[in-house]
């Protein structure tokens, strides 16, 4: 591992205690969105947006309605509603996605861009494209590839990361299996770099023909790449064979390396090589702090991971234009909290279900005593937050409004620091 990365990730750590001070972003302080208006004749501002299942988004649109349970994200659900009620059309941001959908979704940012599957949903797009539009004030294109399940190691790998090498671990225990280890060899050189590819090849069909995605767009403008924003590692995170040294410190070393390839590599297949990159850190369960006791097993690894994903942001090189936004900030607490509560009446609850089974109880009856209980337990603004702030599993921020359009707001705030820096 070289000296760089190692340094980069011993300042991870410290970035990382000190999140509780700096909540959202993780490389300098965000500005004011709403006192930095851009130069409406300058180049129209493209801003890429890159990932796997939770840059696609699977917070449902009827999750919104918790959003008004706290101040915080009340404020920000005011403006992703139009006066009537429904999810607000943004007038100046507009949108080109692949990876969520069969097929290309195109049109003016909206609720329905995140994953289409039980949809509509929402991803961190929305509300990046309403904080970007209030600090820019002008014309913004979102680019977005985001496809499920997909990994860094090989799915995304850059050309310059090289390779994917199997470590002696992987081939022994390919040979204890009879496998074909040569035909595993090329089954994965087939699949490595396929989505980076993917990626580049849909950022350069969008930019060949912007008119096609934005109608009003001003070919004698131009347009700027102003940033990139990576939200992607759950598949690395969870891969013992490519990171069989995971649960220790520096097991994921090679995750950072391969993102500081991604990011020098990007810039060059992109012809950007300042442009402004944001790593959307993983933060699925909240702070490891405060992790609960079933938590506490993956706590080694989750720690491991978080640290490598922050790491490249703090090499010299990217210093000043490349941030890490620690999304376990915005974990929903507050339903931790209610979801132990209602552990404690979990007993009960499966008890007077299984008078149901049996027939000891009525439908009627057994439902009615089971809401009767949840109501003795709970007040009914608890009981709202606790069955309508969700909407899918934890691996992807329970599909929560609350929290994905805190995410998507802050990378938005790191990524208006980095282009006034």
């Amino acid at each position: 591992m070289p000296r760089s990365i190692r340094i980069a990730i011993v300042t991870a750590s410290l970035v990382l205690a000190m999140a509780a001070q700096v909540p959202s972003v993780a490389a300098g302080g965000a500005p004011d969105p709403a006192g930095k208006p851009g130069d409406a004749a300058g180049p129209l501002k493209v801003f890429v947006l890159v990932g796997q299942s939770n840059m696609q988004g699977h917070a449902h649109v009827r999750t919104f309605d918790a959003m008004a349970l706290n101040p915080t994200t009340a404020s920000i659900l005011k403006e992703m509603r139009a006066a009537d009620g429904t999810p607000r059309v943004l007038e100046k941001v507009w949108i080109s996605s692949i990876g969520c959908a069969e097929e290309e979704q195109v049109g003016r940012l909206t609720a329905g861009f995140g994953a289409k599957n039980r949809g509509p949903k929402i991803g961190p797009e929305f509300t990046f494209g309403i904080t970007m539009e209030k600090f820019l004030d002008e014309p913004i294109l979102l680019i977005k590839t985001a496809w499920g399940g997909k990994s860094l190691n090989t799915d995304f790998r850059p050309p310059s990361a090289g390779p994917y090498e199997f470590n002696e671990t992987q081939l022994e225990q390919f040979k204890k299996q009879n496998k074909d280890v040569e035909a595993i060899k090329a089954d994965k050189a087939k699949a490595t770099g396929r989505y980076y590819r993917l990626m580049l090849d849909h950022v350069k069909k969008v930019l060949a023909d912007i008119k096609r995605v934005y109608p009003d767009y001003d070919p004698d403008r131009g347009y700027e790449l102003a940033g990139f924003v990576w939200f992607q590692g759950w598949n690395d995170m969870v891969d013992r064979g490519t990171y069989p040294n995971r649960g220790k410190p520096g097991g994921y070393d090679a995750y950072s390396e391969c993102l500081v390839h991604f990011i020098r590599q990007v810039r060059k297949d992109l012809s950007a090589p300042k442009m402004p990159f944001v790593i959307g850190v993983m933060g699925a369960g909240g702070p490891i702090e405060k992790y609960t006791k079933a938590q506490r097993r993956y706590e080694n690894v989750h720690r491991n991971f978080r640290l490598a994903m922050a790491a490249p942001a703090a090499l010299p090189e990217f210093k000043g234009n490349v941030a890490a936004v620690l999304t376990e900030t915005y974990w929903d607490m507050e339903l931790v909290a209610l979801r132990q509560k209602e552990q404690q009446i979990k007993p009960k609850v499966e008890s007077i279900r299984k008078e149901m089974k049996e027939g000891k109880r009525s439908r009627e009856d057994g439902s009615a005593a089971i809401e009767a209980l949840y109501a003795e337990t709970f007040n009914p603004r608890q009981l709202t937050l606790l069955r309508e702030s969700t909407s899918n599993a934890e691996f992807h921020y329970m599909g929560s409004a609350r929290i994905v359009a805190q995410i998507g707001k802050g990378f938005a705030e790191a990524m208006a620091d980095l282009m006034e820096r």
